[in-house]
């Protein structure tokens, strides 16, 4: 069956093959324009905006995971550091939402800095260990700190962006912004991972030993692993705090890098539309099954272990296969 189907696509780099290629990316490009127009309903629209960010998420904590091979369990955390920075310094100073997102990357980035230095000798378990009780010690410093954050109460009142003397108001603008950011994300991420800086994070993951052996110092790359993807958290969690406008401690608990975590394993780690995958389905499947919402945790651990059993390389590997067949069903080799 999938013979048959792959023997009607055309070879890879002929003009067939290019312009189909094309063709799906507009139109690709033009659903994802036009959605909001045709799905009205602000719910979904809502979901829409909430995949996206999880989206971000998800790619961000590749970059640790699935590129460096470091298990992280506090992206949350930076999240959330990026979400308050944002917001107090919206609320406090007056700050644009633009210059709040710059500020609430570089502080997410600067803890994950200070975090990994100390931390990414670790390995294995021990690292997972002492980043989930990093994300705890910054959600209970949130809750504690009454005076800057005002603790369980939260913040309220965070300003929406003024984009060119435009406020954004209903969730439309915030769809497209992060439609915007997404797209960058993926971008810079795709820039990273195709350079050296990304190959060499691979190396270590694969053999940290082997990679030391020929001149590549392991722990410079995974620590700039962390320090990226702290960054994207940082900045993705200023857009999270204007777009809801409210965030307090509770919002930024452990289960939520858990839920990450399940989406780059359920995507394919080290792949970028794996991550988004991930994010799209683990974010779409709880609205599914709000009915069993309790269980959600359980269902995400479930679906983890089955995949790491019988599929390793997650939803976007089953693509690679099917590309690899394609590439040689149609002579045995490459033609881009």
């Amino acid at each position: 069956m999938i013979d048959k189907i792959l023997s009607k696509l055309p070879p890879r780099g002929t003009p067939q093959y290019v312009r189909t290629k094309r063709i799906t990316l507009i139109v690709a490009a033009i659903l994802l324009l036009g959605l909001p127009w045709v799905v009205t309903n602000k719910y979904y629209i809502h979901i829409l905006i909430s995949v996206g960010l999880y989206s971000i998420l998800a790619l961000s904590l590749n970059l640790v995971t699935g590129y460096a091979g470091q298990l992280s369990f506090c992206h949350v955390a930076f999240y959330g550091i990026g979400a308050y920075t944002g917001g107090l310094l919206m609320l406090r100073l007056g700050v644009s939402f633009w210059l709040a997102i710059l500020a609430g990357a570089l502080m997410a980035a600067f803890f994950g800095l200070i975090l990994g230095l100390p931390t990414l000798r670790l390995r294995g378990d021990y690292l997972a260990i002492v980043t989930l009780g990093f994300g705890e010690i910054v959600r209970l410093v949130l809750i504690n700190s009454t005076e800057l954050t005002r603790g369980p109460l939260g913040l309220p009142g965070i300003p929406s962006p003024n984009l060119f003397g435009y406020q954004f108001s209903g969730r439309v603008p915030y769809y497209y912004l992060i439609l915007a950011f997404l797209l960058l994300t993926l971008f810079l991420l795709r820039r990273i991972t195709n350079s050296g800086i990304g190959l060499s994070m691979l190396a270590v993951k694969h053999d940290e030993i082997a990679a030391e052996s020929i001149g590549i110092a392991s722990i410079k790359y995974k620590l700039l692993a962390f320090v990226l993807s702290a960054a994207f958290a940082g900045a993705v969690g200023v857009f999270y705090a204007s777009y809801v406008s409210f965030i307090s401690p509770d919002t930024f608990v452990y289960t939520d890098s858990v839920t990450i975590l399940a989406m780059v394993v359920l995507g394919g780690m080290a792949s970028l539309p794996g991550a988004v995958l991930g994010a799209l389905v683990l974010s779409a499947v709880p609205e599914i099954l709000r009915a069993i919402n309790d269980y959600r945790m359980v269902l995400y651990g479930l679906l983890m272990v089955l995949m790491m059993i019988y599929r390793p390389q997650g939803f976007w590997g089953m693509q690679r296969r099917l590309k690899n067949a394609y590439k040689y069903s149609v002579g045995g080799k490459d033609h881009a």
